[in-house]
């Protein structure tokens, strides 16, 4: 909070308005499969907030990249523990809205794939 409460509160409204589907039940449960057989590693800490002086030093917050920054509105910072990478959770379906949803992650995926994020002036290069 307060970052969080308009992502929440779209996320009730999507909810109720969604054909269902049990893509995400099936993506909560590998999700949580992985919670118990997986290391508990700490947030990294470009993701962590700098809220002192000393968090800063330590390093909190160093190279994170806020995607309203960037021309594409993406960036390829990784936000997962080195331990899950290429971890997948979520397989939308073609049903409702998922169809949408399949599109946008395939579209992500092969963006991620393509560009390199400039932490310094905020551009994305084609690597």
């Amino acid at each position: 909070m307060p970052e969080c409460d308009i992502h929440l509160t779209e996320a009730v409204i999507y909810l109720s308005l969604v054909p269902k589907s049990n893509a995400i039940y099936k993506a909560r449960l590998n999700a949580a499969k992985d919670v118990k057989q997986t290391m508990n590693e700490p947030v990294p800490l470009h993701l962590r907030n700098a809220a002192t002086k000393l968090m800063k030093n330590l390093g909190y917050g160093k190279d994170y990249q806020l995607a309203h920054f960037y021309e594409d509105r993406l960036t390829d910072m990784q936000t997962m523990p080195d331990n899950l990478i290429g971890h997948t959770y979520y397989h939308p379906t073609d049903q409702g809205n998922e169809q949408a949803f399949k599109q946008r992650l395939n579209y992500i995926q092969q963006w991620k794939a393509n560009h390199h994020t400039d932490t310094q002036n905020h551009s994305t290069q084609p690597k």
